[in-house]
């Protein structure tokens, strides 16, 4: 039994076009089950995050009918085969198994090297196994994924620089404002990618932060851990005044804030340059928001250009990683039931759900 991938990501479309496949947290149990039940997929786990939506599985008879009926699930109207140049990929083996390993470790996000992701794949396949949609071979998969990911990242330089979208973020609000901690920064959405940005912020010398989400115990708990100030979620606009940064990345479905908003807020503050940063997929903040007078704008694809001076720093351990996940991903398929015995022996435990589900025990690369 093999593993195939579905997915769509900041390498096949914008942000504009990833936005309408987005898939909500709250929505993922019921679409692993609808999977689960379809009679054409036996195993299956779904990551969902701002640069990707990847659906993987293993089917009950063929390919072509678990992707069929995995695609009219998640993405409903859409057929990979539809079109020439569907924002769509299928990966089988070995392609599938080494794309895993290299989303685990970073080397296919926007930000080489970034850690956030490692933490998104654990909580996916962490849902999945408490929805039962895992079985020996996704699980088996997983676990070596997040040892792999875990070794590579201490034992190279992919780290190095920037590593993950919310510093990244950061780094462009330094480009636009030489002294960081002048500034008065709001961030709406007490999420974990929101939290991650108002605490590098706040490493870099920031001291004015507000925190703003729908959940009001949540901004206040943020809001004290930053020494900052927690607003109610339907009164962020009136503190606009004051405000120089805004980081949005909250689960709205649509924009929260957009050009009608802006004009009069903006008109209070006298025109004062603000620093618009959305993370959010689906986007926060609507496009036409970047043509009010001193709004400057940036979504998460315009990060790609700050994440590119990175680049440079960790090529040279590229090469390596890869041909590590190659090698391990050869060795997993071959260790399998049915494949050769000196293979079949290595972990003699495979398919059994590790204990310690989210930290593997460790293992020799």
């Amino acid at each position: 039994m093999s593993v195939t991938i579905i997915g769509i990501s900041h390498h096949t479309a914008p942000v504009v076009e990833r936005e309408k496949f987005a898939v909500a947290d709250k929505d993922i149990p019921s679409i692993l089950k609808k999977l689960r039940d379809c009679g054409q997929i036996r195993e299956t786990v779904i990551l969902s995050t701002c640069n990707r939506v990847e659906i993987y599985l293993t089917p009950v008879t063929t390919p072509e009918k678990a992707i069929a009926v995995a695609m009219e699930t998640v993405f409903p109207g859409h057929d990979v085969e539809s079109q020439a140049d569907s924002p769509f990929y299928i990966l089988n083996e070995p392609e599938s198994m080494e794309h895993l390993f290299s989303v685990a470790t970073g080397l296919d996000s926007m930000v080489l090297g970034e850690t956030e992701v490692f933490g998104q794949l654990k909580l996916a396949y962490k849902s999945a196994v408490e929805h039962n949609t895992t079985g020996a071979i996704l699980n088996k998969a997983f676990q070596k994924a997040f040892s792999i990911a875990k070794k590579l990242r201490c034992n190279t330089g992919i780290q190095r620089g920037s590593v993950s979208v919310a510093s990244v973020a950061v780094e462009l609000a330094e480009k636009i404002f030489d002294i960081l901690k002048k500034q008065t920064v709001m961030v709406i959405g007490a999420g974990d990618t929101s939290a991650k940005t108002a605490r590098a912020l706040a490493g870099r010398g920031v001291q004015n932060i507000l925190v703003s989400n729908r959940t009001y115990e949540n901004a206040l708990s943020l809001a004290k851990e930053l020494n900052g100030r927690a607003v109610p979620f339907d009164q962020w606009p009136e503190c606009f005044d004051d405000v120089d940064i805004v980081i949005s990345s909250t689960a709205a479905t649509e924009p929260i804030i957009d050009r009608s908003i802006l004009e009069p807020l903006m008109q209070k503050r006298d025109w004062r340059p603000l620093l618009l940063i959305d993370i959010a997929v689906p986007r926060d903040i609507h496009p036409e928001a970047n043509f009010v007078e001193n709004v400057f704008l940036y979504n998460i694809d315009d990060l790609q250009t700050v994440a590119d001076s990175y680049i440079e720093q960790r090529k040279q351990e590229i090469s390596y990683c890869k041909r590590v996940i190659k090698e391990k991903s050869a060795e997993l398929i071959a260790s399998r039931p049915g494949a050769q015995p000196r293979e079949s022996r290595q972990d003699a435990s495979a398919g059994r759900l590790n204990p310690g589900l989210l930290e593997p025990p460790a293992e020799n690369l």
